[in-house]
């Protein structure tokens, strides 16, 4: 059996924007059409996906710098920084299991292709005017001057169809992260 050629696309837009919302919409539609998906969201935050008391909790508390916590349903990889400095978003794709299409949700500064999710009641201004990595909106609002297709975010066919199209290829998006400016 081959291993799916990945392709990454972005989704990115203002804190309250609906792109959770989104894409747990959307997430159903594109595994329905058969694709194999994963996501990478970026935390602007100190986050736990851990539970006090429990035992990788406690090696990881107690200083840990890996726990990978296995069952017959899942695994988990956690990994503590200690200080280091947050991976970039290129150490972080290249740290996935292989599969058709990779959603990355934020990163909104990072030079990927990326479909900006932008809801007008944010009362935040568009971000697609000074960002050429975007390559379509899925909005409430219309944006005729955008130079670029725009959906409806409620359209979840044509967030899905757009979404495919501007995926590329997870080492094009390498390449493109870790060139020089």
């Amino acid at each position: 059996m081959s291993r799916p050629v990945p392709r990454v696309i972005g989704f990115a837009g203002w804190s309250g924007a609906g792109k959770t919302t989104l894409l747990t919409r959307l997430l159903p539609l594109l595994v329905g059409r058969g694709l194999t998906v994963s996501t990478l969201k970026h935390a602007h935050h100190a986050f736990d996906v851990d539970v006090p008391g429990k035992d990788s909790h406690s090696h990881r508390q107690a200083g840990a710098t890996e726990v990978l916590v296995s069952s017959g349903r899942r695994w988990a990889l956690m990994h503590e920084l200690r200080g280091a400095d947050e991976p970039t978003l290129a150490n972080l794709l290249a740290r996935l299991s292989p599969v058709d299409l990779v959603i990355v949700e934020g990163f909104k500064r990072e030079l990927h292709p990326k479909i900006e999710v932008h809801r007008l009641a944010n009362g935040k201004p568009p971000l697609h005017p000074g960002d050429p990595s975007i390559r379509a909106i899925a909005s409430d609002a219309r944006f005729p001057e955008a130079g670029r297709p725009v959906a409806s975010i409620d359209d979840l066919e044509a967030v899905a169809d757009l979404a495919l199209a501007f995926a590329e290829p997870l080492d094009k998006v390498l390449d493109t992260l870790t060139r020089e400016p």
